[in-house]
């Protein structure tokens, strides 16, 4: 059976994440999305079991005490998890599965799914990241002061992860994104497993 490969990517809020990774998935329909469980309020546009799993504390602590979570964390307030079980039916499914979480998450991540891919996206400056929290228009000036000072231990852990790519043109960050992902699906193992019959003929 062939399985998927596990991606991992993660960045500071305000960093660009969420808009190349929604680009990253239109390209490109062999790779799925987790969607996680978080207990924090859905903003403007958001929709129940598309962009995240929306329940309240007692049931996310019912599934992380049930075992259920692959990973989970504290994140500006918000407890945040991923349903191990639907990741490994995607996996099993021959499917890419991305995993959108914090670094708190792909550590844990990385001990249970140790072959997964971790990736970093750095914004190009501090300014830049700024900008982009104020741009939103979601957040107070006390909360985008305390989600910068935030970002900065967040960024300092980017020396953890397997690829980093730096979102100044977006455009250019997205095809890293693609680059990874098809770089990796090329390696040795999952070519030998999905061209079984023509290397066994070749060989």
């Amino acid at each position: 059976m062939i399985e998927g490969n596990l991606f991992i990517i993660t960045a500071a809020s305000g960093a660009g994440k969420t808009s190349l990774v929604k680009e990253l998935l239109a390209k490109d329909s062999q790779v799925k999305l987790s969607v996680s469980h978080t207990t924090r309020k859905p903003r403007q546009g958001e929709q129940n079991g598309v962009h995240y799993h929306f329940v309240d504390e007692v049931e996310f602590l019912q599934i992380l005490n049930a075992g259920g979570f692959l990973e989970s964390a504290d994140v500006h307030g918000a407890k945040y998890g991923t349903a191990q079980s639907g990741v490994d039916i995607a996996l099993q499914a021959g499917n890419d599965v991305i995993l959108e979480i914090d670094w708190q998450g792909a550590a844990q991540v990385r001990n249970i799914y140790p072959q997964s891919i971790s990736i970093f996206i750095l914004p190009p400056s501090v300014e830049a990241l700024s900008e982009r929290l104020f741009g939103r228009g979601q957040d107070s000036v006390e909360v985008i002061a305390k989600r910068l000072v935030v970002a900065r231990e967040e960024m300092s852990h980017v020396v953890e992860f397997d690829y980093v790519t730096i979102n100044d043109k977006f455009d250019v960050a997205l095809q890293d994104l693609l680059a990874i992902i098809r770089a990796s699906r090329l390696k040795t193992q999952s070519q030998l497993q999905r061209h079984a019959a023509l290397v066994q003929k070749l060989t």
